[in-house]
């Protein structure tokens, strides 16, 4: 490294180069204590940072400097004199912990930061929102770090970025101390005894910070440490166990060039994770890679799997006991781990070598993360003996992160920045009620914060909240709301929760009578129809007839209802409620005419959903003279009914034109080959449909499981196809998947139910075997393995299972491969979605519709009308995204200066002019503010070898592919991103849902048995069990349209992902030369565009109905 001219030898711009390059915490605070030394400086605060800027003007200093200077000239700093009375200990050396001490030491705050370890040991690699980018960027990452931010997807170890912010804050002059743990809080004994300040106790005790009296305490030691006096509440979902990895990073060409995984989940991509259990019998949920310094993985894996892996060697109720070290088979655990990395990246990463933890052990860890945690309050202050202590929580003991959904560090770096305004506030002399209701009202929004309702303008953020949160309301909370947060004196805080007394609350009222009295009323004026009751009123099926067409008389033709034939009546209406109102069936047809007293609890559960849906008055509704539509609520529930119910149609056709072609086929061999030697090879398609065995009894009782057989309680009671049982037992017949309604499949023929991946083929169908086309070299695929008829779970559109894989970088020139299986046909899950469009979608769009009687006309008549586009048109379809506006274009990433020198004449003149291009205001600032950072950290890029290393192995790619692949090929990812994060929040939103329904259900078993007890209980307790019931009730339909509204948020999620692997298959076919297509690959593609066409008509239904949801809920 060079010296300045007029300073040759100045040892200490050795020493600080050191420093910049250290990639150890001992070796950094080492460095750092050497250099101090060096140059005679003492003391802390921004006063050494000041000694440290004038001693070093060596350019890497000068443009370290730079960027600190501009730092620290913000407004909210008031030159560093807005905490300059300000004493504040911060317990963690945490990413958070030290970005919060770095907020403070700038406000000119003393800062003394404790961290019990003395080292950086972890690998986990964290993803950057693009606020957190800029912000490091703007302390000077990359002049540590050259290799800041330089794949093809933004995160950073956790190591690494430690390491970072540890030398920003040495040099800010925070003061840190390795090696000592903090144990508690010693109060002050008063002003007369010299100690006049709150003191922490720590460990050893011997240290000369025990003396260090502070007023201000930020707790960033991590989700089990929590300060007393914070009240933690938990959020359970369904077991969830989580799998890290890291490998050793070489930085190769082959590394180079294996595509990082920005997310899969199966919630959305269910036959990537059925292909790895069909070859490995690793079972995951999810799972994620990125490259940075080591290869690093996260995965959800289910315990079944780990159990039959021999992983975990017993399986336990317990989850600690279930994942603690005597009951994990370690080499097991590492096997499972590099076989579930070699197969998500086609098996492309050479040598796979664990790397090391700080225990010098391979660096996979399991953990549970089936419960998550976070404080009911972001702080508090406690006075004692006239002395105030301000305590503010930060990183995971503040709100502990859901790891699929990436948002640990940045919304730990939100909470430090609102951490740090909260200090400014307190120094500035601010009532301390005020400054905890202010704190309280920002907190409010953390939980709920993402890259898409932040500001844009990533530039201007700030310690201020209004600079990051978009019409935040900082009063939203009152200081008299937090009094209970002000504690004085020695208080002993209960941690025990407060019991939950909401459902006595709830049903004060008599909820019983008023169901009755609005059955009543809603009926009254019907010929034959008087309703006195909830048992003989309605045996007839009349009331329910006429409680029906009171609010939806379209539905009903009261004329043809034979009042001499109930159980018609009653599954007539039982249909109507399922198919054009989103009512589930409680009871069965049969029931509902007997009525006997026993079947009285669940008439009562299945007419409360009526009252949900229509509870208007009669006479409100006399004055419309309108038929309503049920409310928003059950809006979801009605639009699942109907899709599953075009689905099992969808199947029906499916099945009926695939056994006539098969039967097609049959006569033409017949017609070739000697019909008497196929007489006994060939069997009719019945007999084959013996195999499957008889369905399960489909009995008139509700009161039996359809899978189980045993007792089904009200409240656990769910149904399908007419079919009663367990919400547990509702699973696929291959794979035992849990099915939700809306995502099943239901086949006639056996009385099963499947997922719609495992949805079997009609009995005698032949499909086609075609061979896949070879993948060029370097393709993200590999050759597919030999073909394995024994597995059980692979569709014989299959073959054998392949390793998919998530694109290339760049689409090969030429390709006309893709990494799916069975590339050449569609797959069971898009043929059973695309071939189901809404019912005026089906209609209307011709080039989306398959001819009713093509199926007659043989294999050749079946194919779908032709479709002609031109150039431009067909690559305006292939960059179609109707979910959101991030998914603008934006230029490609910086991550070397190679990248800056691509023509921008590259992109095509005709994509230029057409509108695809366009950027919303806010995009372009957040864009723009990621560029400026880029420009101002040029003249050092590729200076480091490493990076110049891989860039230069990516030079061949730079060449290869255009600006606007690259650029196509980024924004997928980020889209797969989002796609993945919205999955695993919906994923752990159900699990939550599910745990809510089971402790539903055993407090509404305990009431049936009590309701149907025949011993003498009074009137009164019963009617006060039947409310309480009939709340359960209600809170069971509430989550059941929630968990509604996010099945189809999946079926979304489905479409996107189809509407994406479409666009990956078209691009190849677009990219070759026309004259070197053939016939097929012209046929493929044109097949392409229609299913494409499909599944955006699918995608524009279902933003109608959510759009539909939304305006009833507003009017309701």
């Amino acid at each position: 490294m060079s010296m300045p001219a007029d300073e040759p030898g100045n040892p200490a711009h050795a020493v600080f180069e050191r420093f910049l390059r250290a990639r150890e915490c001992r070796e950094v605070l080492g460095c750092f204590a050497e250099l101090c030394g060096q140059l005679g400086l003492q003391g802390s605060g921004l006063q050494l940072y000041r000694g440290l800027r004038a001693a070093l003007n060596s350019w890497s200093a000068k443009a370290l400097w730079s960027k600190l200077d501009k730092k620290a000239e913000h407004k909210d700093y008031d030159q560093g004199t807005a905490c300059a009375s300000t004493k504040c200990l911060v317990v963690g050396a945490g990413p958070c912990g030290l970005r919060a001490a770095i907020e403070l030491a700038l406000l000119g705050a003393r800062v003394v930061l404790l961290e019990k370890r003395d080292s950086f040991s972890r690998n986990n690699v964290l993803h950057l929102w693009p606020f957190t980018i800029h912000d490091l960027r703007a302390l000077g990452a990359k002049k540590f770090y050259g290799r800041f931010c330089t794949g093809t997807l933004d995160h950073i170890s956790i190591r690494q970025l430690q390491l970072i912010l540890l030398k920003v804050a040495l040099l800010l002059g925070v003061e840190v101390h390795s090696n000592v743990q903090f144990k508690g809080l010693v109060p002050p004994v008063g002003k007369a005894g010299g100690q006049g300040g709150w003191r922490a106790v720590l460990q050893p005790g011997s240290s000369p910070l025990s003396n260090y009296e502070f007023d201000v305490l930020i707790s960033a030691g991590g989700g089990k440490f929590v300060p007393e006096g914070f009240k933690r509440k938990e959020t359970r979902g369904k077991l969830a166990i989580g799998i890290t990895t890291n490998f050793i990073n070489r930085h190769s060409r082959a590394e180079v060039e294996v595509a990082e995984i920005s997310g899969v989940a199966r919630i959305y991509n269910q036959k990537f994770f059925q292909n790895l259990y069909n070859k490995t019998g690793i079972d995951l949920e999810n799972i994620v890679y990125y490259k940075d310094d080591t290869h690093y993985f996260v995965m959800t894996a289910k315990k079944q799997s780990l159990i039959e892996k021999g992983v975990i060697l017993q399986d336990k109720a317990d989850i600690e006991s279930l994942l603690s070290p005597e009951n994990v088979n370690r080499d097991a655990l590492l096997s499972y781990a590099k076989e579930a990395a070699n197969f998500s990246t086609n098996y492309r990463l050479p040598e796979l070598e664990f790397a090391l933890n700080h225990r010098a052990l391979p660096d996979v860890d399991m953990f549970d993360f089936t419960c998550m945690t976070r404080s009911e309050n972001a702080a508090l202050v406690r006075e004692h003996n006239g002395a105030r202590l301000l305590l503010g929580l930060v990183g995971d003991c503040l709100v502990e992160p859901f790891w699929p959904l990436g948002t640990g560090v940045a919304r730990g770096f939100l909470a430090a920045f609102d951490a740090a305004w909260m200090v400014r506030r307190w120094a500035a002399g601010t009532p301390p009620l005020e400054v905890l209701a202010e704190r309280e009202s920002i907190y409010q929004h953390l939980s709920q914060t993402s890259p898409d309702n932040t500001n844009k303008n990533i530039s201007q953020y700030s310690i201020d909240p209004a600079t990051r949160y978009p019409n935040i309301n900082l009063q939203a909370i009152k200081p008299s709301q937090v009094r209970d947060l002000y504690l004085v004196g020695m208080v002993d805080v209960d941690h025990k929760r407060k019991s939950d007394n909401r459902l006595s609350t709830a049903v004060s009222g008599d909820a019983y009578e008023e169901l009755l009295s609005w059955c009543r009323a809603s009926t009254a004026g019907y010929r034959g129809v008087t309703v006195t009751d909830f048992t003989t009123s309605w045996t007839s099926g009349l009331a329910l007839c006429a409680l029906i067409h009171r609010f939806r008389p379209d539905l009903v033709d009261l004329d043809s209802v034979d009042p001499q034939d109930p159980i018609q009546t009653h599954q007539m209406m039982l249909d109507t409620a399922e198919q054009e109102l989103g009512i589930q069936p409680v009871l069965s047809s049969a029931e509902m005419a007997a009525m006997a007293e026993p079947s009285r609890l669940g008439l009562i559960t299945y007419l409360s959903q009526f009252y949900e849906a229509f509870k208007t008055s009669p006479e409100a509704e006399e004055l419309s003279k309108k038929p309503l539509s049920p409310r928003g609520t059950r809006g979801a529930i009605l639009f699942l009914s109907r899709l599953q119910k075009n689905r099992s149609l969808t199947h029906k056709r499916v099945q009926d034109s695939a056994q006539k072609d098969a039967e097609a086929k049959r006569s033409r061999r017949d017609m070739e080959l000697d019909g008497d030697a196929l007489d006994g090879a060939r069997e009719p398609p019945q007999t084959a449909r013996t195999d499957a065995g008889q369905p399960p009894s489909h009995g008139d009782s509700s009161d039996a499981c359809y899978f189980c057989g045993r007792r089904v309680y009200i409240l656990e009671r769910a149904s399908a196809e007419g079919r009663f049982f367990h919400r547990g037992c509702f699973q696929c017949q291959r794979c035992r998947a849990t099915l939700r309604l809306g995502d099943y499949a239901f086949r006639e023929e056996d009385g099963h139910f499947y997922c719609s991946l495992h949805y079997p083929n009609p009995p005698g169908m032949e499909l086609p075997q075609d061979e896949p086309r070879a993948l060029p070299d370097g393709d993200a695929a590999v050759a597919r393995p030999p073909s394995n008829a024994g597995r059980p779970c692979v569709s014989p559109k299959e073959g054998a299972p392949n390793p998919p894989q998530p694109p290339p970088a760049a689409p090969q020139p030429g390709a006309v491969g893709d990494e799916e299986d069975a590339e050449d046909t569609v797959d069971v899950e898009e043929q059973e979605l695309l071939a189901q469009p809404g019912r005026d979608a089906r209609e209307e769009e011709g080039p989306g519709a398959e001819p009713r009687g093509a199926a007659e006309e043989g294999e050749e008549g079946r194919g779908r009308r032709k479709i002609i586009l031109t150039p431009l048109e067909k690559l305006k379809l292939s960059t179609l995204n109707l979910l959101t506006t991030e998914a603008e274009p934006e230029p490609p990433p910086k991550p070397a200066r190679l990248r800056l020198q691509a023509a921008p004449e590259a992109l095509p003149a005709l994509w230029q002019g057409q509108g695809i291009w366009e950027e919303d205001e806010e995009m372009a600032m957040e864009k723009e503010a990621l560029e400026e950072s880029d420009s101002e950290e040029e003249e050092e890029e590729g200076t480091d070898l490493g990076i110049m290393a891989e860039s230069c192995l990516g030079l061949g790619e730079e060449e290869k592919y255009p600006t606007w692949k690259r650029t196509l090929t980024r924004r997928a990812r980020e889209a797969q991103m989002k796609r993945f994060c919205k999955a695993q929040a919906i994923q752990r939103r159900l699990e939550e849902i599910e745990v809510t329904f089971r402790e539903l259900e055993k407090q509404g078993i305990k009431l049936e048995k009590l309701l149907r007890d025949e011993d003498g209980n009074p009137a009164d307790q019963k009617t006060q069990w039947m409310n309480q019931l009939l709340y359960l009730v209600q809170k069971k339909n509430s989550l059941m349209s929630e968990e509604s509204d996010l099945m189809i948020a999946v079926q979304e999620l489905k479409l996107e992902e189809q509407q994406w692997q479409l666009d990956q298959k078209l691009r190849c076919y677009m990219n070759m030369e026309e004259s070197l297509k053939t016939p097929e690959d012209c046929a493929a593609e044109q097949e392409i565009l229609v299913q494409l066409l499909e599944v955006v008509n699918k995608r524009n239904v279902l933003i109608h109905v959510q759009e539909e949801k939304r305006l009833s809920e507003l009017q309701a």
